[in-house]
């Protein structure tokens, strides 16, 4: 009697088919995405509404009920550059740029040590780095100030950037940490067997693995810095005014700039949304790092 080979692919059965059917039919229905959708857009409406009413007349955009069809305009930009927001956007991208460098710089090492090399007394370590973030900032804004005052670095944007760089290091540390924590050990002793030296295993083999992370940590570095404001409206004044602070100008107890306060708002958010767009896949890949063995 033959017998015959079993093929690669099976023929679906007829008591799989109806599983099967019953599955897609089971996500079809499913109601969860259509919440998912709902939420999405009820977050995104507000910076929908902000950048329409950006290219409104103050008349439009103070409008009872609310216009949704108008003619678009310019001049609420035009307004906002005339205003001098350009230097407030340079104070901001260079803290922004040198902090977030500083932490990397300061952090990946820091991390490293207590991940894949660990130094004594790990735990304590790291206690200290989130402790420091424990501190509420008001309380510790006086000495700050009388500080930064006695080394004559008011109104100066490296103070922003020391700052920054102390507020950002803690969570960027534990970030990179959990990171290295997922690349094996056997990978640098392996590297070292192979004769490379410590420098060369963790540039040629550790850091590729672990670069989605470092993006992570990095944009979020990019987010805290740009948005900050209690630090840049109390150590700074005209020179190193940031994007934050100079948002606030527009509040004003007499007239209605709401046109204009959108069209800044707009600017002030459109760098960080792209950096957040042009760094997605690895936000999403260093977010995610680990979590599925």
């Amino acid at each position: 009697m033959s017998t015959t080979a079993p093929t690669a692919q099976q023929a679906p059965t007829p008591e799989t088919v109806p599983a099967r059917a019953r599955k897609r039919k089971h996500r079809k229905a499913n109601p969860w995405g259509v919440v998912a959708w709902i939420a999405a857009l009820g977050f995104f409406f507000p910076v929908f509404w902000m950048v329409l009413t950006a290219f409104k007349q103050e008349a439009d955009a103070y409008s009872d009920p609310p216009k949704f069809f108008f003619t678009p305009t310019l001049d609420q930009f035009r307004a906002v550059f005339d205003t001098g927001v350009g230097v407030s956007l340079l104070n901001s991208a260079f803290a922004t740029g040198v902090s977030t460098i500083l932490v990397l710089l300061l952090g990946v090492p820091a991390a490293f040590a207590l991940s894949l090399r660990p130094v004594r007394k790990t735990k304590d370590a790291l206690f200290f780095f989130i402790s420091t973030k424990m501190l509420p900032v008001v309380a510790a804004i006086i000495p700050l100030y009388v500080i930064v005052a006695n080394i004559g670095l008011l109104d100066n944007i490296w103070a922003l950037i020391i700052l920054y760089t102390a507020m950002n290091l803690p969570i960027a540390v534990w970030m990179m940490r959990s990171f290295f924590l997922e690349v094996p050990g056997e990978l640098l002793e392996a590297a070292s067997m192979d004769g490379a030296n410590l420098w060369t295993s963790v540039r040629e083999v550790i850091l590729p693995l672990v670069s989605p992370g470092i993006a992570a940590t990095a944009l979020i570095c990019v987010i805290f810095s740009w948005n900050e404001f209690f630090f840049a409206v109390n150590l700074t004044a005209v020179q190193a005014q940031t994007i934050p602070v100079f948002l606030v100008g527009f509040i004003t107890g007499e007239g209605l700039y709401w046109a204009r306060l959108s069209a800044a708002a707009t600017m002030a958010a459109l760098p960080v949304v792209l950096a957040g767009w042009l760094a997605q896949n690895k936000l999403v890949r260093g977010l995610s790092f680990g979590a599925i063995k």
